[in-house]
């Protein structure tokens, strides 16, 4: 699913090539060793790697994990937006447009006269597929 962007370096590529191929998120030392075979020898490389990504809006960081996944959700460089559902079980990541509930926080925001730069929400608990497999074990 990875998406090509005109402006990648060539270790933005590798970092966003990395995530793109992940089954899940990654940490940034997790990165930098799958990707030390390709020159990383230092955090700091992934992490302005990551930082110029996640500013295109090709990356996200989950502040819950501490660690990053690619985009999935299409024209999500087009807004400041990102929501994930995250399954404490299995550690799957599921990323939605959360519409309804950015409507209600922007017309907070409005209300405050606060500046929003960014929203990232983070839902935490048990996905359907660990729900269900709970169930048929009980």
């Amino acid at each position: 699913m990875a998406h090509a962007h005109p402006d990648l370096t060539k270790n933005q590529a590798l970092v966003f090539g990395r995530l793109s191929d992940a089954s899940g998120p990654l940490t940034a030392y997790a990165i930098l060793d799958e990707l030390r075979d390709n020159g990383f020898r230092a955090p700091l490389q992934v992490y302005r790697a990551l930082d110029k990504l996640v500013d295109y809006g090709l990356v996200h960081r989950l502040e819950s994990l501490n660690a990053f996944v690619a985009c999935r959700h299409k024209g999500c460089s087009d807004h400041k937006t990102a929501a994930f559902a995250i399954c404490d079980l299995c550690g799957n990541v599921l990323e939605f447009a959360p519409d309804q509930a950015m409507e209600h926080l922007l017309s907070w925001t409005e209300s405050q006269e606060f500046q929003l730069s960014r929203t990232t929400i983070e839902l935490r608990g048990t996905c359907s597929y660990c729900s269900a497999s709970d169930k048929a074990a009980s």
